[in-house]
Order: structure tokens, then C-alpha cells, then sequence
């Protein structure tokens, strides 16, 4: 028994050593040989991810992007963004003509498991919600019985309008198109009475509007929608690298490590702060990466909550709310696990 035991052991052991061989010829160690970070991103959404008239891209979702760049260049725009539609973002990724999908992407278990994809967190706790023009004189969704509802194929939220209509036994119509520039633009010119889609894209596609302040978004959240960024199946070692690279920014807020700290941080003597930015331990190694990585993230991008108040928060132009996005801390869902 103690011999068949004995040979479990090294088998096991030799099982690890070849992952770990095969795992520095995975995708991170290709990454650093091509020298660019490829990240499947939206074709356009204010505040996660949309390009400038020079094409300079930012947004929550790109500020991962960014992110990743740092810890594995020290340089947060080694970054060739892909702009994917809903209906080919998965293939994108599936093919490998990207990395990594950060686009408002809702982590389900049929994606998690048959499309071959694993989330690396969740960088956007959101709900479906409905928009509709303040003269409607709807101020729920559960009035809107008999409405016809404008709303994006290849997305989650056909069927969650589906199960909220029938749950609440109300008939309506649906007006799906492709992409969702065809959407908003269908709603404004009155193809439908409401526009349905995750509730922080109602306010970012609501800017599009001729006036804005014309539209009201209802109070309902009638799905659970957790966004996150997805890697292919297969290489644990990459997902690894992209499932930290977004709890870091989660840490750096909880300890208080910001852009314009970063660099006094280094001198810290709490062991949190040590372990974070490299000064403690060798926590960059494990992944293939240097063991100041999270520093790198701080001091290039910001940590998650800077993101978040710059790009979709008091300090954007949709001005959301932290609500569940907040800190486990102040009430809120975010939470990472700790580096040690």
C-alpha cells in the first residue's frame, strides 16, 4: 500500500511539473513574445468601453486591459483593443483572434461551461432594467403591459424579457435587431415604447439620446447580469494572471493604495502593503510575472474604485452609483481574496 502510494505521489508530482512546463509556453509566455496584449472589447459603450475621435480607448472594461499591460510590459498601453458585437464576441475568443473578452460580458453557466469560457471575476455587478420617454407616463415596469420592447439580439436579455412577462403574466412585443446603435436608434424614433438592456448600458446608450433628460430608467432590476472578463478554457496559468490582475485593483482600494500613493506605499511596513507592491514575499512568480505587478497596476491605472468613479462613477458623465459595486466594506459585493 505504501509503495502504491509512494507512486501516486510522484506521479502526481511529474502531472504538475509538465503542467507547469507546458503552462510557460501557454498564452502569457506568447503575449511577452509578441510584445501586445489582444483584448476583445465593445464596439462602444460609454464609461466601459469606447474610443475617442483619435482612437484612444477607455472605459471600466479597458481599464482591465490596461491593467493587465502593466503587471506584464510595466506599461498600460501595450494593448491592440478588438471591437466586438455581442454575436461575435465568443467565436473572438474561442478562434484566439483575442486574449481576452472584457465587454460587458454576463457570466452564466452556459457560457462557463459550453462555449469553453472561464470568468475571471466580476468587475460589474448589474440588472436588466427598462428605458422609456418620460411621457409615456410609465413609472414601472410592471405597467407596461401590451408595450412593444426594442432590444439587442445575441444577449441575455431576450430571455430575461421573456421570463419577466410571463412571470408577471403580461404580453408584450419584442423589436430585437444586430447591434445596439440599431437598437437605441430604433427606440428614439419610436419603434417601440421601451429599450431594455443591462441597466448600466441604459444610461450610458441614453447619452445617445437627442435629450437625454426626455427618458427615465425604471426602477426594476429584473435579472441578475454579473459582467465580468473571460479567458478560453485550458490555460489556467493566464486566467491566473487575469483573475488577479482585477483583485488587485479590488486590494489596492481596500488598503488604501492609490495612484498618487503608490510610490510612498513602497516604503509601508504593513505586511499587506509589503506582500501588494513587492517589497515582501514573491507572489509575481507563481503567475510568470515580476513580483511588483500590483504595483505596476496602482501606479499605471489606478485601483478599482478610482476606475470605476472615473469612468462610470460621480466623476463620468453617467454618474452611477457604487450600490452593489461598492466595497465589501462599505456595504457593497466587491471582494477579493488576499495576496499571501
Amino acid at each position: 500500500m505504501k509503495k502504491i502510494f509512494a507512486a501516486a505521489l510522484v506521479a502526481a508530482a511529474t502531472t504538475a511539473f509538465v503542467g507547469g512546463a507546458q503552462a510557460q509556453t501557454g498564452l502569457l509566455a506568447q503575449i511577452k513574445t509578441r510584445g501586445t496584449l489582444t483584448c476583445g472589447v465593445g464596439p462602444g459603450l460609454a464609461g466601459f468601453g469606447i474610443p475617442d475621435a483619435q482612437g484612444v480607448w477607455s472605459g471600466l472594461d479597458v481599464d482591465l486591459c490596461k491593467a493587465l499591460s502593466a503587471a506584464i510590459f510595466n506599461d498600460p498601453n501595450k494593448v491592440k483593443y478588438i471591437p466586438l458585437s455581442s454575436k461575435d464576441r465568443f467565436t473572438a475568443l474561442q478562434s484566439g483572434e483575442v486574449d481576452l473578452l472584457s465587454r460587458n460580458t454576463t457570466w452564466t453557466l452556459s457560457r462557463d461551461t459550453s462555449l469553453g469560457l472561464n470568468f475571471a471575476g466580476v468587475n460589474y455587478y448589474d440588472g436588466q432594467g427598462f428605458m422609456v420617454r418620460k411621457k409615456l407616463g410609465v413609472e414601472s415596469a410592471l405597467k407596461l403591459a401590451g408595450a412593444s420592447v426594442c432590444t439587442q439580439q445575441g444577449t441575455t436579455t431576450e430571455l430575461n424579457l421573456a421570463d419577466f412577462f410571463r412571470a408577471n403574466k403580461m404580453k408584450y412585443e419584442v423589436v430585437a435587431f444586430a447591434s445596439a446603435d440599431e437598437t437605441i436608434k430604433a427606440y428614439e424614433s419610436g419603434r417601440c415604447d421601451a429599450f431594455t438592456t443591462d441597466s448600466s448600458g441604459l444610461y450610458a446608450e441614453r447619452l445617445k439620446l437627442s435629450v437625454p433628460a426626455d427618458h427615465i430608467v425604471l426602477p426594476e432590476i429584473i435579472s441578475k447580469e454579473p459582467l465580468g472578463p473571460a479567458v478560453r478554457h485550458g490555460d489556467d496559468q493566464w486566467l491566473d494572471v487575469v483573475k488577479w490582475t482585477f483583485n488587485a485593483m479590488l486590494n489596492a482600494e481596500e488598503l488604501g493604495i492609490t495612484k498618487a500613493n503608490v510610490d510612498e506605499m513602497l516604503k509601508s511596513e504593513n505586511p499587506e502593503i509589503k506582500r501588494f507592491v513587492g517589497t515582501e514575499g514573491k507572489f509575481g512568480e507563481p503567475m510568470g510575472l515580476s513580483n511588483d505587478w500590483a504595483y505596476r497596476i496602482v501606479k499605471h491605472v489606478g485601483n478599482y474604485g478610482e476606475s470605476f468613479e472615473k469612468n462610470v462613477g460621480q466623476g463620468s458623465l453617467l454618474k452611477i452609483a457604487r450600490g452593489q459595486n461598492a466595497l465589501w466594506t462599505k456595504g457593497g459585493l466587491q471582494y477579493a481574496p488576499p495576496i499571501r
